[in-house]
């Protein structure tokens, strides 16, 4: 089948950016703020920032970091290429670029990034770095010195937030540049606070009351409480799950001792530093049954200068967050090194974070448990276009990327409208939904369906759906299609057209993430106390399907990379490499609800039954492609089928 680029729409908020970088004489010197001469960067407002929404200005002395974007230099073609060498029968099929070519060949050049340089230095900016791919050039500067030279003002919006209502900072109008830059500049970073609704996307039980514990489930049906009703029929119905070990989490997907991702490198992009993170795991190795960590298995890349903004960022949920990544891939991959990148703050540090984990070339799948928690659009356009440019890298240097897709649902019950999660929609990445799980003693499923979770109370004797702000979902992995763009060539004839509607649709694959039915986890909380338990989320999703990745490769001859891995999966469309997800009647009956971001359930001790994947939004898993698993989960096939 002929290649053509994946296409991004252009929308009115302006999500193309220009797709040649302006060749600039040596001699050039930068132009001064002749607001005549400036041409509007659009896409470099979010959508939230309205005049309706204005509350006040910011303080022209408040210093702001910001990263000016610098464009790629053949964007059409790095698409082309991305999507060649990662589709097996193209002439290009595993011709990864080293990250010095993809520099050479596609990022800004040397003279450009000069010129640039030298204007912000004009405008009084102070000028502090530049990305070794040419991403991003870093830079610092008060409000006042920032306003004058982007050509804007600088104002503060009330804004909804993961349901908290918060003042963020925004250009109250489109930046500008010099039109002699435009061509070199697609955004400026760090103008505004949209990247406050990033968080992590995994969850775990609150702290369960003394009969919690006792009346979990070791495997599917070992517990189950016979005074409330049976909703379901015998063996259809379980106490909630007191979490996978390892070896039944490597059953799930039919793994054996000779899959461990020897000579690979799983790569996790966080926030913060867990200071317990190889103790923790090492601690978990022996609960979970699985090794701990070698001496120089475990690295992490910590950010230069510290970490800052730790309370409003929660860094103790990013420590967790941390925690379930490295100990599902490692539970996956027993034997593959792991290399943490840190960000120093989650308002935006992320995508330094993952830029650095791209051009240091020294992973080989990059694992993302976070995305914006208010939808794709959230973001401002030309923002969500620059990590499709280092996503675009990664793939074209054989680096494989996955998403979770987020544990809201369709993301109604945060934004009032239902929409996709970024960066889990980009096209350059591999979108993990989530699944239900119920393995019996002996590892063998006795429910499998999507991760969709409906809630009932105990009242009168009776199981009473619950009426929350979002009426009875309790939670579930997020899915449908983009808003933003179109459908990529692998999913032609996969996803049903009356779904995506000519878009780019989500998840690609699942993988286990119900908490109830979830991975046993052991951290270090802020008292100093060791615990394990159950956790959960897409969050738990993406680190495993990042394992099964690197398990593929180290099978595959020389243990080669395999790029974005979305033409590979497609191609394994109907194949029993897969299984396809489909509704199950099933429920579990616990003593407390799970709280995930972005969700309402019951806070207190109580009688609560849930069931499985019965739509309680507008998502449900189906036959084929479906909103909530995609293609379906692996089967003890998937490793073979993907190493070839």
């Amino acid at each position: 089948m002929p290649l053509r680029p994946w296409r991004t729409t252009a929308v009115a908020s302006g999500l193309a950016v220009a797709a040649a970088v302006t060749a600039f004489p040596a001699s050039a010197q930068p132009s001064g703020g002749d607001q005549d001469d400036r041409t509007v960067v659009a896409g470099s407002t979010p959508s939230w920032a309205t005049s309706q929404a204005k509350t006040g200005d910011v303080a022209d002395d408040a210093v702001r970091h910001v990263q000016i974007a610098l464009s790629l230099r053949d964007q059409a073609g790095a698409e082309r290429l991305a999507a060649a060498v990662a589709t097996p029968g193209t002439a290009e099929h595993g011709k990864f670029l080293t990250p010095q070519q993809f520099v050479e060949r596609f990022a800004a050049s040397d003279e450009t990034v000069t010129h640039v340089r030298d204007w912000l230095t004009q405008q009084g900016l102070a000028v502090t770095g530049v990305s070794a791919n040419r991403h991003f050039i870093d830079a610092q500067a008060p409000t006042g010195v920032l306003e004058k030279a982007f050509g804007t003002q600088l104002s503060t919006f009330r804004s909804q937030v993961s349901g908290r209502v918060q003042d963020l900072v925004a250009p109250a109008s489109p930046i500008s540049l010099p039109r002699e830059l435009r061509g070199a500049v697609t955004t400026v970073l760090g103008l505004d606070d949209s990247a406050k609704a990033i968080k992590p996307q995994h969850t775990a039980p609150s702290a369960p009351g003394a009969n919690a514990v006792q009346h979990c489930a070791r495997w599917w049906g070992e517990q189950n409480n016979a005074e409330v009703p049976q909703k379901y029929p015998a063996g259809s119905q379980s106490n909630s799950l007191c979490g996978y070990t390892g070896p039944s989490v490597r059953a799930m997907y039919g793994l054996n001792p000779g899959h461990h991702g020897a000579g690979t490198t799983v790569g996790i992009v966080g926030a913060y530093n867990s200071p317990t993170l190889v103790a923790d795991t090492n601690r978990a190795a022996g609960h979970l049954g699985v090794p701990p960590l070698a001496a120089d298995q475990y690295s992490a890349v910590l950010p230069d200068g510290g970490f800052t903004d730790e309370k409003e960022c929660d860094a103790e949920g990013w420590y967790g967050e941390q925690t379930l990544d490295v100990q599902a891939s490692h539970t996956i991959a027993p034997n593959a090194k792991i290399r943490y990148y840190a960000a120093k703050t989650c308002i935006g540090g992320l995508y330094d974070a993952f830029n650095k984990a791209v051009q240091d070339n020294a992973v080989d799948v990059i694992s993302n448990s976070w995305g914006d928690a208010d939808g794709e659009r959230r973001l401002p356009a030309a923002t969500r276009d620059q990590f499709n440019s280092m996503a675009l890298q990664a793939g074209i240097q054989g680096q494989s990327v996955t998403v979770s897709t987020g544990d809201a649902g369709n993301n109604s019950g945060m934004v009032g409208r239902i929409t996709a999660g970024f960066p889990a929609s980009s096209p350059w990445v591999t979108a993990v939904g989530g699944t239900t799980v119920g393995l019996g003693q002996d590892n063998k499923p006795k429910v499998l369906t999507g991760w969709e979770n409906t809630g009932n109370t105990l009242s009168g004797g009776q199981w009473v759906p619950q009426r929350d702000a979002d009426g009875p979902f309790a939670g579930g992995a997020g899915g449908g299609p983009s808003a933003l763009y179109d459908a990529p060539d692998w999913q032609a004839g996969a996803v049903p057209a009356e779904v995506a509607h000519g878009k780019r649709a989500v998840p690609d694959i699942a993988a286990l993430a119900d908490s109830y039915t979830g991975m046993l986890v052991g951290q270090t909380d802020s008292r100093g106390q060791f615990t394990i338990g159950p956790s959960g989320g897409t969050s738990l999703a993406a680190p495993l399907v990042a394992g099964l990745a690197v398990d593929a490769q180290q099978a595959r001859a020389g243990t080669a990379r395999a790029g974005l891995l979305n033409p590979a999966l497609y191609a394994l469309k109907g194949s029993p490499a897969i299984i396809d997800v489909t509704p199950q009647k099933a429920g579990v009956w616990t003593p407390s609800m799970h709280s995930l971001p972005g969700t309402s359930v019951p806070g207190g001790q109580g009688s609560y039954l849930v069931d499985f994947d019965t739509r309680p939004q507008n998502l449900q898993s189906a036959p084929g492609w479906d909103t909530v698993t995609g293609l379906g989960t692996p089967s003890a096939g998937f490793v073979a089928a993907l190493a070839k």
